[in-house]
């Protein structure tokens, strides 16, 4: 169809019902000088989660929920799932003689174990995998998995997955196990999907420190198999106070051990163990910890460096 128009405002009426734009006269730029600030600094309490997971108990069971969790959603307008703009962060319980069923999904998963005794286990492709409080635990993307607590207390971990991100670029799979829950599973001693509190903590006190002052002595855990998420392990001395960080990537920080307060883009946040906040990109942050203290941080860096969009600045 032959386009007429004798004016600008012809041709804009001409051409949108073609679902063209003009793009020399865009409602709103597509390009910025630098990142916007969209998602918000923001701080989970565990103590308020536990108190909501301990209730959740008595109301809803693992046959009904596919997962018994508390989304830790970014308080921002018209949100109520994403914790960042790639990441979801969320509290998790398993009662003594629950059983989480088996699903896998593309999305990558990982837990950090807050609380637990020796009966609590995760089953990731077919491996019986031990659950203890401080360990990391992974669940990359389209591998089976399912969790059991066969221990005396209940089981309560902090999960982490790059949903927002996979269903961004829309290639989202999910699917139910066949056996609904891998009841046989064999142990497994050495898996290269957990690492565990002791090797942490080792780790970390073989660690230097970081010679910009930001990151305290740090762990980065290796990871391969998860290709769009980085973890890390930072320990922070009592009464010390970092250089400020700023980061294109979403960081996730949880607190392992220890007390103390974070400022985030001039908001503050006093936390304690198994808390719980978030740095979105482009957002510098310091942490000043009270008590000696270790912060679990995961982040989209793998991401954001594979597509080269990684930037850090103090």
């Amino acid at each position: 169809m032959a386009v007429k128009a004798d004016s600008l405002q012809d041709l804009y009426a001409t051409v949108a019902p073609q679902n063209f734009g003009p793009g020399w006269n865009k409602p709103t730029p597509s390009l910025w000088p630098e990142p916007r600030k969209h998602y918000v600094p923001a701080h989970w309490a565990y103590r308020d989660g536990h108190d909501a997971l301990e209730r959740a108990g008595r109301l809803i069971g693992t046959e009904l929920a596919e997962r018994r969790n508390l989304i830790m959603a970014n308080p921002i307008e018209g949100n109520t799932y994403n914790t960042s703009a790639t990441l979801i962060t969320a509290y998790q319980m398993l009662q003594p003689g629950e059983h989480a069923r088996s699903h896998r999904h593309m999305p990558n998963a990982l837990r950090l174990i807050v609380e637990a005794d020796e009966g609590a286990y995760t089953i990731v492709n077919g491996e019986k995998i031990a659950m203890l409080p401080g360990d990391v635990v992974l669940t990359p993307s389209w591998m089976w998995h399912g969790h059991g607590n066969s221990g005396k207390i209940p089981a309560y971990w902090i999960d982490y997955l790059d949903v927002p991100l996979v269903q961004s670029l829309e290639p989202m799979f999910f699917e139910d196990h066949p056996n609904g829950f891998e009841h046989d599973a064999p142990p497994s001693n050495a898996s290269p999907l957990r690492f565990t509190a002791p090797w942490i903590e080792a780790r970390l006190n073989e660690a230097k420190l970081d010679p910009q002052g930001r990151l305290g002595r740090q762990v980065t855990l290796d990871t391969p198999a998860l290709k769009t998420i980085r973890l890390h392990m930072n320990a922070h001395a009592a009464g010390t106070k970092t250089a400020p960080y700023k980061t294109t990537a979403s960081n996730i920080y949880s607190v392992v051990s220890g007390r103390g307060k974070t400022t985030i883009d001039g908001t503050t946040f006093t936390w304690a163990p198994g808390d719980v906040f978030v740095a979105p990109p482009w957002r510098s942050h310091v942490h000043e910890p009270e008590t000696d203290a270790v912060l679990f941080r995961v982040t989209d860096e793998a991401a954001l460096e594979t597509l080269g969009f990684l930037r850090e600045e103090n």
